[in-house]
């Protein structure tokens, strides 16, 4: 079987207001977001055999559709969608990080491989794993969770008001949520508020991630765990508080608060995970199949992270079902993924494929067709093309 072509198609997708249950807007200590582009790529075979991912935007649609078309499907297109690995370590574009181009590739492979041999990619990565099966004894138990299939996922809110937020949490608890992320950065004294009103709302019923988007000084960081220690909140964990690649000062707060630290844009710049595990600078990675390079990158790093030690969650970028899909099987496989992953996945009007995923107590089913088990839906697609 050989990759024929490859086409990326550029949607743009509204999200649903917050008041309506969904999430926009969706603020940041970077923006606004009340839509979303994505790029949803097909790869065809000469046998007949399609395949699907999905990328956020880079610079802009075009751009990204431009290097997809016409830098990596050229180092791609003629050769065998079976061979992932050797596909992942031979695509170079000179002077950038080509994994983000490459991901919703590799993603596709995967889906046709699945397809041909009539298995869920879930399968392929070798089933479900030690981690769902923690404090279960017996093997009926076993098999019955088997069934289910369901992978956890924290709740995701922008930045509101403290009593805005207050609102969300008790919703988010409402719907069976345990853990609920929140962006910060613009203000950390509004967000040691916002995270006080929340934890009292819900009467300590929810964790709570707080992620500033590299936005605090280490300074701002410490300040914000010592007020939170001092009123009895724990956080999940601090994820990305100051800036990228300093993986020293990283270390120097980790040793300054009782806070848990993350790492997530960090974990998306090659070797810096090994890099931070040496420097004890981080409890938890925040892992993404799209800077990884696909499932295999997220893979690898999943295995450094394991052996060091760190507890991982798995990053949302506004998925639509396809990258949704990747994830579940991806998460529901890899054994050092061991806390909630983060889903925006309610915020969305629309999807682009047929049967969304509905989220029942916080968690989502994995599909069990084959590659990533999921149907496009091009109605939807014709809607929202750009």
């Amino acid at each position: 079987m050989q990759i024929t072509e490859i086409e990326a198609i550029p949607v743009t997708v509204p999200l649903a207001p917050i008041e309506d249950g969904g999430i926009a807007p969706y603020r940041t200590n970077h923006g606004e977001l009340h839509e979303m582009d994505r790029i949803l790529v097909r790869v065809e075979t000469d046998e007949d055999f399609v395949g699907w991912g999905e990328v956020r935007a880079f610079l802009s649609p075009a751009a990204t559709v431009a290097v997809i078309e016409k830098g990596v499907a050229p180092l791609v297109v003629g050769q065998s969608p079976f061979e992932i690995e050797r596909l992942r370590r031979q695509v170079f574009i000179e002077y950038t990080n080509a994994n983000m181009f490459f991901a919703p590739v590799e993603t596709a492979c995967w889906d046709i491989v699945g397809k041909a041999l009539g298995r869920p990619v879930y399968e392929l990565l070798g089933g479900w794993t030690a981690t769902h099966q923690a404090n279960m004894q017996h093997r009926e138990h076993i098999e019955q969770q088997d069934d289910d299939r369901q992978v956890e996922f924290a709740y995701a809110l922008g930045i509101f008001s403290p009593e805005e937020s207050r609102e969300y949490a008790q919703r988010a608890l409402e719907e069976g949520y345990s853990v609920l992320k929140t962006k910060a950065g613009r203000d950390w004294r509004t967000d040691v508020e916002r995270i006080r009103a929340m934890h009292e709302e819900t009467d300590g019923q929810l964790e709570f991630r707080i992620d500033p988007n590299q936005g605090w000084t280490s300074q701002d960081a410490v300040r914000v765990g010592g007020m939170l220690e001092d009123d009895g909140i724990y956080l999940q964990y601090m994820e990305q508080p100051i800036r990228v690649d300093n993986h020293g000062g990283l270390a120097a707060l980790r040793s300054r608060t009782k806070q848990p630290i993350a790492a997530n844009e960090d974990t998306y710049i090659p070797h810096n995970m090994r890099e931070m595990i040496d420097a004890n600078s981080v409890d938890v990675g925040v892992i993404d199949i799209t800077p990884s390079g696909g499932i295999s990158g997220v893979r690898q790093l999943a295995n450094i992270a394991e052996d060091g030690g760190l507890s991982l969650a798995h990053h949302c970028a506004f998925d639509l079902g396809i990258r949704t899909a990747a994830i579940l099987h991806t998460v529901y496989s890899i054994p050092a993924i061991n806390l909630p992953s983060d889903t925006a996945y309610f915020g969305w009007e629309d999807d682009i494929i047929q049967n969304p995923f509905t989220i029942e107590d916080g968690r989502m089913q994995v599909p069990n067709a084959p590659g990533l088990g999921v149907t496009i839906d091009w109605d939807a697609i014709d809607r929202y093309r750009q």
